[in-house]
């Protein structure tokens, strides 16, 4: 049940006819109709394994509203108590058979056990029950949330397979008010469906085939091409996982629950702090709010501010995946934040112009790119092979049959690239245009976006990258 298929869409129309009449009943019975159809959502995606959903709201709450009587050392035990709990299904399934094989390799056994499936979507309402249960624990959040508010906060089936990761004080106080959907959030998350479609299904998952394909055999491709794949791979994982956010944030719009946006033109960033500002959002500020601050953020110096954001990448490179690739791209990035941290008195003497402004904006695309091959990169021969190919075997002649045999797929990647420039200010333009367009334009644009999905589909459908982590 892929958001960006045939099957989901029908079913999604079905239940939300029956939303819509159920608009005007009980909140009580609205809530219960949706958690029913989430947790449906969720069993189509792992199967049995969906009751560990259910099972981590019923103890997360539980202990949630014990700790929130308590008062001293006890209430903070108990709140450790909570993220030990609420972690520890998400722990066993992500690490525990790589962790297995590490530890045969080191005692020389062959003791490991097998692969274990990662339930989809258990990262992102996990790191919900914690970002609630630590909320209410520095009383951040002080609403009384009721059992069923809080099964429908975890398993609400927008949220669920890939986040965004949304906060309790954005969504409870929308849930308790009145059950009335505006024609202008109705439209603008059909807006943000469409668009969302359009990255999707339209631009990542085609520029995903030969991205696959460098990255699997780097070695065999010239440089030129590796290049264009890794730019490839740069656009889409942002086109995808953006575009998931968008459909995502569509969706729950239309069911009256507006969301807070979830990237925000991160490649045309001025320097890695500003990037992690605006790229998955709901993810770096979770890790800044509950990892980095809790570390000692930047209260104690440059020395600790430094070793906090190391430790932080590192915790969010290490939760993308267990490999070393993913412990190496956190490091990266945290090493990269560290050298801004400490050249920032000397930066903010540099004037703003258009120069600058340029210049930083391409130093920083290129670190974060280069990053990306790591991500990326299956092991550090692949990534070796790929930077190889790109800064020994670089041959622009081979520039012009690359276009004439890919002409589709580098008119897809150059206008992705293209749309990078694009003012937040039009793109907001377009946006309330369609809103106030006649529903017969919505409905054109809508089935011409639905026949180029038809047009531009590949064999299989491809899911969400994030599905993975």
């Amino acid at each position: 049940m892929i958001f960006t298929t045939i099957q989901f869409w029908a079913a999604f129309i079905a239940f939300l006819f029956l939303f819509a009449l159920l608009r005007r009943a009980k909140r009580e019975l609205l809530m219960l109709y949706v958690i029913v159809a989430s947790l449906g959502f969720f069993y189509l995606s792992n199967r049995w394994l969906m009751l560990l959903l259910p099972a981590t709201a019923l103890i997360s709450w539980v202990l949630t509203e014990w700790m929130s009587g308590m008062k001293g050392t006890g209430r903070k035990c108990l709140l450790f108590l909570i993220v030990v709990l609420d972690l520890l299904p998400l722990l066993f399934f992500k690490y525990a058979s790589p962790f297995s094989e590490l530890l045969g390799q080191m005692l020389q056994s062959n003791f490991s056990l097998p692969a274990i499936a990662l339930p989809i979507g258990i990262s992102f309402y996990t790191f919900q029950a914690i970002s609630y249960s630590v909320d209410v624990y520095r009383r951040d959040f002080c609403l009384k949330v009721n059992f069923l508010e809080y099964l429908l906060y975890l398993s609400f089936f927008p949220l669920l397979l890939a986040g965004p990761i949304t906060r309790a004080k954005t969504f409870f106080p929308q849930v308790r008010r009145e059950n009335t959907v505006s024609e202008r959030l109705l439209y603008m998350g059909l807006w943000l469906v469409i668009l969302g479609i359009v990255k999707k299904a339209i631009v990542a998952d085609y520029i995903a085939q030969y991205n696959d394909w460098i990255f699997s055999a780097p070695d065999a491709y010239s440089g030129f091409e590796c290049l264009m794949g890794l730019i490839g791979f740069s656009m889409q994982i942002y086109l995808d996982f953006s575009g998931y956010s968008d459909i995502s944030i569509g969706i729950a719009a239309m069911m009256g629950i507006r969301l807070r946006e979830n990237f925000s033109f991160p490649y045309r960033s001025r320097n890695l702090t500003e990037f992690w500002h605006r790229w998955h959002i709901s993810l770096s500020t979770w890790f800044r709010d509950y990892v980095y601050i809790p570390l000692g953020g930047n209260r104690y110096g440059i020395l600790c501010t430094c070793l906090s954001l190391l430790l932080t990448m590192l915790a969010a490179g290490i939760w993308h995946g267990s490999t070393l690739m993913f412990a190496i791209w956190g490091a990266l990035h945290g090493i990269g934040l560290c050298i801004h941290k400490v050249f920032l008195p000397a930066l903010r003497d540099i004037r703003n112009n258009w120069l600058t402004i340029s210049v930083s904006r391409f130093l920083t695309l290129t670190f974060v790119i280069l990053c990306w091959a790591v991500f990326r990169s299956p092991n550090l021969e692949a990534a070796q092979q790929l930077f190889s190919a790109i800064f020994t075997r670089m041959d622009l002649s081979y520039a012009a049959p690359f276009f004439a045999a890919r002409t589709t797929w580098c008119l897809l990647l150059g206008g992705s690239i293209l749309s990078l420039f694009v003012g937040e200010r039009l793109y907001l333009h377009a946006e309330a245009k369609f809103i106030h367009w006649p529903w017969l334009m919505k409905l054109i644009v809508f089935f011409l976006v639905i026949q180029l999905v038809i047009e531009l589909h590949t064999s299989d459908i491809q899911p969400f990258l994030y599905f993975r982590f």
